[in-house]
């Protein structure tokens, strides 16, 4: 088990991990921002802590009850999907929210990561994505039934297509 001092530190470092995730979010003046994505980050984060404590604690040696440290951070992943399909929304032939839904999944994997201790992977990850999704604004789009061939061909089309993504 861990030291008390690393439970403040993992729910810090998830704390700054969901924050920067929720920034960019929030940049791009999305409605699911910076305390949404905080929020959910440190709740994954404590459940994930709380969940591993309680298993070590029941597993000692001499105790007959056996406790499954990951049971309760699977729940997280079902709250998650449900959270997630709350911003997903549907407008005739358009859906939006799926790039919210899916932060709102990653932070939660953020939190759980953290919570579990995998800082270096988690770490890893958030600047992995973040780099990408910037990067991907670059690259040829493919969407049938969308003209425009590049993102960075056009900016007013960029920028409108931005606008109206969730």
């Amino acid at each position: 088990m861990f030291g008390h001092w690393e439970m403040y530190v993992r729910i810090l470092a998830s704390a700054l991990m969901g924050l920067f995730i929720g920034w960019d979010r929030s940049h791009k003046h999305k409605p699911a921002g910076m305390k949404t994505y905080t929020y959910t980050s440190v709740a994954c984060t404590l459940i994930t802590i709380i969940s591993i404590s309680t298993a070590s604690h029941y597993n000692e040696a001499g105790q007959l009850m056996r406790a499954d440290p990951m049971r309760l951070t699977a729940q997280i992943v079902s709250g998650l999907g449900f959270i997630g399909a709350g911003v997903i929304l549907k407008d005739g032939e358009r859906v939006k929210g799926l790039t919210s839904a899916a932060m709102i999944f990653f932070s939660g994997g953020v939190g759980i990561g953290i919570g579990a201790g995998y800082y270096g992977i988690v770490i890893f990850s958030v600047v992995l994505t973040f780099f990408l999704a910037r990067i991907s604004r670059f690259l040829p789009m493919n969407n049938p039934g969308d003209d425009r061939k590049s993102r960075s061909g056009n900016d007013a089309a960029r920028k409108q297509q931005e606008k109206e993504c969730i």
